[in-house]
């Protein structure tokens, strides 16, 4: 699971259209129309991805998504095993600041968080969907929130149906040279 902004951003001149021998033209010029947030779980051995879109990225958010995760994607499972940074908000208080304590209990209980080490976020296979979608949807100047909503939906669902898996090569052995400062050594 992660999460990553979106400007929302407008045009303030006219795009001129592509014509033949011409490429489509757009100013460098734009305006900002406010932000918004993008939540991403996926599970990339079944190639299927949950995408959230919010106004913000706040404790209540992120408390929201993980709910939706374990009642909606997984709800007969025992336990979620979810990888995820360190962030301040990714953490058992959001869940009581966003629910009642046993309907935060009940969420939390069902989830074995593991945590990215500093620095090691790209470890965390929802950032390589979240730049596959910033590459294939949203690339592009967008304005508001309704549309960006409309078009994650579409890539999401599209994506799902394709059933497009991630190939993650990383393996133990290249973690134990690349993160070698992350693991305990026993000293003479």
């Amino acid at each position: 699971m992660d999460e990553s902004p979106k400007q929302l951003i407008s045009e303030t001149r006219v795009t001129v259209p592509m014509k033949k021998g011409a490429p489509k033209r757009i100013d460098y010029e734009y305006k900002r129309c406010g932000t918004c947030n993008i939540f991403m779980s996926n599970e990339p051995l079944a190639g299927k991805r949950r995408v959230k879109v919010t106004e913000r990225k706040t404790k209540k958010d992120w408390a929201e998504f993980v709910r939706e995760i374990a009642d909606n994607d997984y709800p007969e499972a025992e336990k979620i095993t979810l990888v995820m940074d360190n962030l301040n908000t990714h953490h058992p208080s959001s869940l009581y600041e966003a629910f009642a304590p046993e309907e935060a209990k009940r969420v939390w209980d069902r989830f074995e968080f593991v945590y990215t080490p500093k620095h090691g976020s790209w470890l965390n296979m929802a950032e390589i969907e979240l730049n596959v979608l910033n590459g294939q949807c949203l690339n592009r100047r967008i304005d508001n929130l309704q549309e960006i909503i409309r078009e994650v939906k579409a890539w999401q669902d599209a994506r799902n149906q394709k059933d497009c898996k991630i190939n993650w090569r990383f393996t133990t052995k290249d973690a134990r040279i690349k993160l070698k400062r992350l693991y305990p050594s026993i000293e003479d």
